[in-house]
């Protein structure tokens, strides 16, 4: 009874579609960061070292990438409302599902040997992140429209203390 629930609640929470992802792989993930009041993207490219638990609403990547002589490695929940779209790169011949040994490896060593695959798989279409992002996009409009009209009418306000002052300075020299 219980576990039901549960596998109910899980299923409400994961993305309809999220795209395959295999160790190896070279992918591109986007992140809405959140800063203050402000949001914005963030990308992250890198070789998918590691993948857990494929199937469930907890299944996550861990993504490497060497800047600037330094290994950065990064984890994502697939089906996190904070990874916005994951783009698979190029896809590499692995033979593991743990690529822990590209850690002590640098420079043409560390290098996958690429492998043919459908493109196809990238395009996942997520509505709720698309009407999320249509949502923001039209509050900004809307906000851009609200200090436009403030500004016109700050404007009017200035254009009429201006008239004024130019009668009063006409009623003075005449």
């Amino acid at each position: 009874m219980s576990f039901d629930l549960i596998q109910k609640v899980n299923d409400a929470q994961k993305k309809r579609q999220v795209v395959d992802v295999h160790s190896g792989d070279t992918v591109r993930v986007t992140q809405r960061i959140k800063e203050g009041s402000k949001e914005r993207l963030q990308t992250f490219e890198g070789v998918v070292v590691r993948c857990d638990r494929k199937g469930s609403l907890t299944s996550r990547i861990t993504v490497r990438k060497v800047t600037s002589g330094v290994g950065v490695e990064k984890s994502y929940l697939l089906h996190s409302p904070l990874v916005e779209k994951i783009v698979v790169m190029k896809r590499g011949k692995v033979r593991r599902n743990n690529l822990s040994y590209l850690r002590a490896r640098a420079g043409k060593s560390a290098r996958l040997t690429g492998k043919e695959f459908d493109k196809s798989i990238n395009d996942v279409v997520d509505e709720k992140a698309e009407a999320e992002a249509e949502r923001i996009k039209a509050e900004k409009a809307a906000e851009a429209a609200e200090k436009e009209a403030a500004k016109a009418a700050e404007q009017a306000e200035l254009d009429k203390k201006a008239a004024e002052v130019e009668a009063a300075h006409a009623a003075n020299e005449g």
